[in-house]
Order: C-alpha cells, then structure tokens, then sequence
C-alpha cells in the first residue's frame, strides 16, 4: 500500500499531484481481468468503450431523477431498454445499480402483486432471501439435484409465491428448468446467464419469456462496468406498483433507486460497437474456453470434473492432492466452492480474452 496521511490533510496535494499518487497503484495493484490466465469469478473485463463512457457518466454526473438535466442520457436508456427487453419478451425494464437491486425491485413487484412468500432453490444467489427478508416475505428454499438444478417436484403450491429460478448460478452456473410453472409471480435471476439470449446458445434459456420479471447484471456478460443491472418486467401495469411520486419529483419515480447515474450509456456504446455479433462472439467464446478445459480436465487422471460446464462455469478438483493447496496455487485464478461437504474448485470463464493455454499451463502446474 501507499503511504497516506492518517487523516485529510490540511493542504491538498492538487489534482494532478494525488491522481499520480493513487491512479497507477490503483491500476498496478488490481487484478488484470483480461489477462490470458485470468478465469476466477463472474468479473469480466469491461468493454474498452464501455470504460470510455463511463468517465463520460462521471464527467457530467447527470442524474436520470430529474430527466431535464439529463435529456440524452434519459433518451439513451430507453433506447438500450427497447433493444432488450422484446428480445426475454418483456414489455418495460429499468436499470439498477446491481443485480441484487434489480432481484429486490422485481420481489417487491411480485409483493405487491399479492406474492405472500418466496421460493427459490437451495443454490439460489443471497440476493434472493436477503430481498425477501427485506420486504418481509417468508422464504423457502428448495433443493437442488446432483447437477444443482431446482428440483419441481418438491415445490410447494405456489398460489400465493413468488417463483425464483436461476439461469446460471453462481456456484455450478446451471441453469434451473424455465418452463413454464402456475405461481403468483415467476421471476428468473439471470444476472450470470441472461446475455446467453444474443448468442448461438439461447435455447439454454428456453421458457424465460415465460416470467413476469427477469433481473440481468450488465456488469457480467454484457462486459460492462461494475454497477449496473437490469430488470425487465412482462406487464406494463406493473410499473404502477412500484412507482411513487412527490411535489418535488419531475416525473413519478420507478424502482427502489432514487438518484442514479446514467449507466444506460456505456452499454449502448457497446452495443453499438460490437453489435448482437460482436457480443454474442465474446460470449460463445467465452463458453468454448470452458468446454475445452472441461475436456482437458476429464481426460486427465489427476483431476476430477464435477459436470459439464453448462453456462462457462466450471468446478472440478484434484484427484489426490489437497483442494485447498491447489487453488492457493492457482491464487487469482480460481475460486473455492463447497457441494455438500465436498470442497472444489471453482473456476469461470468470464474473460473473452483468456488463453486455454495460458490456464492449462497454471492448472498443470498445480496438479504436479
């Protein structure tokens, strides 16, 4: 670390002064998300000109509260809504700053839509009863089989439920049964796996325009910078619910947020740029990087794959040695995750830029 004053100094370095101070460190001591080994957690490396606009976003600090000093950026979100809601079979969305605030946001739709509690699997992401304890909803999770997948033949009745399946969790990145089930609210948390729609896999995905609600982290696989999600909802009228007003607001206010930025725009710019090939090609690469380590991983007898990655999530482990002195080995570049009382290793291909190479070279050295 740097070496700072213990408290605000008196007299300030001056702006150039403290950004050489911080800004290289900050940069120098940071993982490097798109390094050719870089395949640890759901964090993918923003996209070159989402970064460029996000210190548009910051430069002029507009807040989407008040549309009158955010005329382009409130005219850019509802274009980049329009694109992608029809493409889940939504009707409306809003951006939120986190998937957990857009699971908290669709929750709240489905309370006041007379859901009296919530399900949702074992496996399911802490967003989930974190929301429903907020909005003080009973929670009841489900359990899961061998592959980590909801099992339906141990819901409840679900009349007076709100369902949550996953499309990719963020342990096993599998993806819950969509289709269709008669519940008061269906919401699918596809924070991990909802960008997989643009791309040659959507069919993994296959029922979720069956939902009333749908929440996509934006800072996953749509490779933009931390902070920003969607939730997407099938019925207009929902809005109504969840929207309050006051003497001092322009226009009605939608969603749990208040003041927030304008993070439409550095996904727009991506969209633009990379169009639906562009992203789609990031993606699908991203999912053969895992399949291909998954097929050197079950082809070699020192490791063991625990299942087929099914959305670019792999866990697998030694097949002698100490689990936890392998990911110690492969530090930066894996993750731990228990399935019962067994320890793996978890490891995400969240990096398009990653080098199956590269990663074989670090796990071969770590089975050695």
């Amino acid at each position: 670390m740097i070496n700072l004053p213990q408290s605000i100094p008196s007299t300030g370095l001056g702006e150039e002064a403290a950004f050489e101070l911080l800004g290289m460190p900050a940069l120098q001591q940071a993982a490097d998300l798109a390094a050719p080994d870089a395949l640890a957690h759901m964090d993918p490396p923003s996209a070159p000109i989402a970064a460029r606009m996000a210190y548009v976003v910051a430069q002029a600090n507009q807040n989407l509260l008040h549309p009158a000093t955010s005329p382009f950026a409130t005219e850019a979100e509802r274009v980049v809504l329009d694109w992608i809601a029809p493409a889940f079979g939504m009707a409306w969305g809003q951006f939120c700053s986190g998937s957990r605030l857009a699971n908290l946001t669709a929750l709240w739709a489905a309370r006041e839509a007379g859901a009296r509690f919530v399900v949702a699997s074992a496996d399911a992401h802490v967003s989930v009863p974190k929301a429903a304890n907020i909005l003080g909803l009973p929670y009841h999770p489900v359990p899961v089989d061998e592959h980590g997948r909801l099992i339906r033949d141990s819901l409840p009745d679900l009349a007076d439920a709100a369902l949550v399946l996953t499309a990719g969790t963020t342990g096993r990145g599998v993806i819950d049964n969509l289709a269709p089930v008669a519940a008061k609210w269906l919401h699918v948390d596809a924070a991990w796996a909802g960008p997989m729609q643009f791309t040659c896999h959507r069919d993994r995905l296959a029922g979720i325009d069956a939902a009333d609600s749908i929440a996509i982290s934006a800072h996953k696989w749509f490779f933009q910078p931390k902070g920003a999600a969607l939730a997407l909802f099938r019925k207009t009228e929902t809005r109504a619910s969840i929207t309050f007003t006051s003497s001092y607001l322009a226009r009605p206010n939608s969603g749990v947020e208040g003041t927030r930025s304008a993070a439409a725009l550095p996904l727009l710019a991506t969209l633009l740029a990379w169009g639906q090939e562009g992203l789609a090609e990031r993606i699908e690469r991203c999912i053969t990087i895992a399949e291909q380590l998954a097929q050197r991983l079950e082809a070699d007898p020192r490791a063991v794959l625990r299942q087929w990655p099914e959305t670019g999530v792999l866990n697998w482990r030694p097949a002698q040695a100490d689990v936890a002195a392998v990911i110690a080995a492969l530090s930066g570049t894996s993750s731990a995750f228990t399935i019962g009382e067994t320890p793996w290793v978890r490891q995400v291909a969240a990096n398009p830029h990653a080098d199956v190479d590269a990663i074989w070279a670090r796990i071969d050295d770590a089975l050695a």
